[in-house]
């Protein structure tokens, strides 16, 4: 059994940036590497290397003078997430469509008819969700753009759990139908097909939540085109 070793780094980068996506950690508030170092009882050194990992991803903001501070969540980023989840989507699973294979299409057919399990259940399917779409990258051997989908993935968890918690669970059964008719292009072998259900599927979610975002006042009618 392979076992997998993770750096003092790497488990206090994990530690953050999770608590960061959960919300833990809320916009604008300093991160002090003093206190952190304290709560997390290590030494100032793996916590300033996790900061500086995280503010590469997107998550922190450094500035000279005043430290790392959380990044801003402003509920039009929905749009830059939602652009990149479904270009992402489209290269992986175009490319997976094409070389997976036939045991790797039935274990992506149990693993989406074991979400069924889940649909009343907002957080634990958002995190099969995610092992969905990662398991689709590993099948199309796309691993720096796993890579990408994974970052994206965390900032589409901060977003929805900071401002689309309540409505998420309602879009569920129709997010898993969906995903069974992108099965069935799979199982066709027809990339074009499943293009077209991928960008169906996202663009389906996106118009859900935006009208949330509006009705709630998070962002303007007329926004979205910058």
């Amino acid at each position: 059994m392979k076992v997998e070793f993770r750096s003092k780094n790497e488990i206090v980068y994990q530690l953050l940036r999770q608590a960061l996506v959960n919300g833990d950690y809320k916009p604008g508030d300093r991160l002090v590497i003093d206190q952190l170092a304290v709560e997390l009882g290590v030494s100032q050194i793996p916590i300033r290397e996790a900061i500086r990992q995280l503010e590469a991803d997107g998550f922190v903001t450094i500035e000279p003078y005043s430290g790392a501070t959380v990044t801003d969540l402003n509920a039009n980023f929905i749009y830059e997430v939602f652009a990149l989840l479904e270009n992402i989507e489209v290269i992986c699973s175009r490319t997976a469509c094409r070389c997976m294979t036939d045991t790797e299409l039935e274990n992506l057919a149990a693993f989406i008819h074991k979400m069924d399990a889940s649909v009343d259940k907002p957080d634990q399917w958002s995190q099969e969700n995610k092992e969905l779409h990662l398991l689709v990258c590993d099948y199309a051997r796309a691993a720096l753009t796993k890579k990408m989908m994974l970052k994206v993935l965390d900032h589409w968890d901060r977003l929805r759990l900071h401002y689309l918690k309540d409505v998420f669970g309602h879009r569920i059964h129709v997010a898993q139908e969906e995903h069974k008719q992108m099965l069935e292009a799979f199982r066709a072998r027809d990339p074009d097909a499943v293009e077209r259900i991928v960008r169906q599927h996202n663009q389906n979610a996106l118009a859900r939540y935006i009208a949330h975002l509006q009705s709630a006042g998070y962002i303007a009618v007329q926004e979205g085109c910058a």
